[in-house]
């Protein structure tokens, strides 16, 4: 029980401080640098796999990345550029804060559910794909719609 929370807290602060980046990022230029960061830093926490606590299966993993792309959506969704001079802005959008809120509530819901079944280790390992797929899927649609409006800027 100690991990569940502690693990739910340490994603609220996450998600917290995300929207304060999030929020940030909008008084500067975007760049393909700035949206590609963001996942290849994240993807080193995958040698959290290297230690056998934190292994999950072939279909486990296929099931959390799937989620983590559908959840991406909400994301993709409420991530737009826009052309200010000759460079290209993230527009802040309102209801990112509350997808963000809604989508850790959700999380925190489907870990309640799945840690009854698989041990926390799994969880974890799952929860970390999920994170990734939503992420990369998101960063790899910002960066199709940044290139589209740095094309039209040339």
């Amino acid at each position: 029980m100690f991990w569940l929370i502690a693990s739910t807290c340490v994603a609220a602060v996450m998600a917290t401080g995300m929207i304060f980046i999030r929020l940030r990022a909008a008084k500067q230029p975007a760049s393909i640098k700035k949206i590609l960061l963001p996942p290849l830093f994240m993807s080193t926490g995958a040698f959290m796999f290297i230690v056998p606590f934190f292994r999950v299966s072939w279909s486990q993993v296929i099931e959390a990345l799937v989620v983590g792309v559908i959840f991406s959506v909400f994301l993709i969704k409420t991530s737009n550029f826009e052309i200010r001079g000759r460079d290209i802005y993230l527009v802040p959008s309102k209801a990112f804060i509350f997808i963000l809120a809604g989508l850790l509530v959700f999380r925190i819901i489907l870990k309640l559910m799945i840690g009854q079944t698989v041990s926390v280790g799994e969880t974890s390992g799952m929860f970390f794909l999920l994170a990734l797929g939503m992420i990369g899927t998101w960063r790899i649609a910002m960066l199709l719609k940044y290139l589209k409006l740095e094309k039209q800027i040339q």
